[in-house]
C-alpha cells in the first residue's frame, strides 16, 4: 500500500513537472510572440505620419493617372501643386509639407531629336529603361517622353515631357513608366500641343 502510495505520489510530481513546463513554455512564446509584435508596430510607426491629403489627378492643368503618381508622394499634411513655367517651358512643381517632391516639365525642343538625347541633356541621372519605340526614356525617379503631333512648324520644334521624383524616397520604374505615358498622352490632347501646332 505504501508503495502504491509512493508510484501515486512520483506520478503526481511527473504530471505537475510536466504541466510546469508547458506552462512555462506557453509564458515563453507569450513573451515571444509579445516582443516581435512590439518591434513590428515600432517599425510601421517609425515615421509617425499618414498621407492627410488627397492625391491630385491634376498637376497644373495637366491629367495623371493618380495609381502611378501615389506612389511617389510621401506622407504628411498638405500638398502643393505650383506653376514654374518660364520661356519655352511649362513647369509644375509638387510640394508636400514645404518639401519639393516632384517637377515636371513640357519643352519645346528641335525637331528631330531623339528622347535618349532630350533625356541625355535634362537628366538628373542616367534612365536605364526605355520603350520599344524610343519615345519613353525612364528609371526608378525620373522618365522623359517626346509627344507626338505636337510640333511648332514655324520654328521647327517638338514637344517633350519631363516628370522628375528626384525629392520622393520611393523609387519604381514601372509606376514611372505608367506616370510619363498618362502625362504625355495628356499634353498631346493639351492646349500647349495645339498652341505649336497653329
Amino acid at each position: 500500500m505504501q508503495r502504491e502510495q509512493q508510484i501515486i505520489d512520483r506520478s503526481g510530481d511527473e504530471s505537475h513537472r510536466a504541466t510546469a513546463r508547458k506552462v512555462h513554455r506557453v509564458h515563453r512564446v507569450s513573451v515571444t510572440a509579445l516582443t516581435s509584435l512590439v518591434i513590428l508596430l515600432a517599425g510601421c510607426s517609425s515615421d509617425g505620419q499618414e498621407r492627410e491629403y488627397a492625391v491630385p489627378g491634376t498637376l497644373c492643368g495637366t491629367a495623371v493617372e493618380t495609381d502611378a503618381l501615389s506612389p511617389f508622394l510621401p506622407a504628411g499634411r498638405e500638398i502643393t501643386v505650383k506653376d514654374r513655367s518660364y520661356s519655352g517651358s511649362k513647369g509644375c512643381e509638387v510640394i508636400v509639407d514645404d518639401k519639393l517632391i516632384m517637377t515636371t516639365t513640357q519643352m519645346w525642343t528641335d525637331e528631330g531629336t531623339t528622347t535618349a538625347l532630350f533625356a541625355a541633356q535634362q537628366s538628373l541621372d542616367t534612365p536605364d529603361k526605355s520603350t520599344e519605340d524610343g519615345r519613353f526614356v525612364y528609371s526608378g525617379f525620373e522618365a522623359f517622353g517626346k509627344t507626338r503631333g505636337c510640333v511648332d512648324t514655324k520654328y521647327k520644334q517638338e514637344l517633350y515631357t519631363v516628370i522628375q521624383a528626384e525629392g520622393s524616397k520611393h523609387r519604381d520604374a514601372e509606376a514611372m513608366k505608367r506616370l510619363i505615358l498618362s502625362f504625355t498622352g495628356s499634353v498631346e490632347k493639351s492646349a500647349e500641343c495645339k498652341a505649336g501646332a497653329e
